[in-house]
């Protein structure tokens, strides 16, 4: 899991590189087991402090930075 200190950055390099519907393992927090999933929206600033993103089958947006593209 990676820590974005400037989220609008952290936005814009993900959607750049990563297109909607990218494959994710997703990990609630460090220790949890990964969960394949993919994204359904693109990756936008949650309330200017936060970069999140949605995901197929999770209620509700998570951080990028629990997100890993395979």
């Amino acid at each position: 899991m990676t820590a974005w200190p400037d989220p609008a950055r952290a936005v814009t390099a993900w959607n750049q590189h990563h297109e909607v519907g990218v494959q994710v393992e997703y990990r609630s927090r460090k220790d949890a087991e990964p969960v394949g999933t993919v994204t359904t929206a693109q990756a936008e600033v949650l309330q200017g402090h936060t970069a999140v993103v949605w995901l197929e089958g999770v209620s509700g947006c998570v951080s990028i930075g629990h997100c890993t593209p395979v």
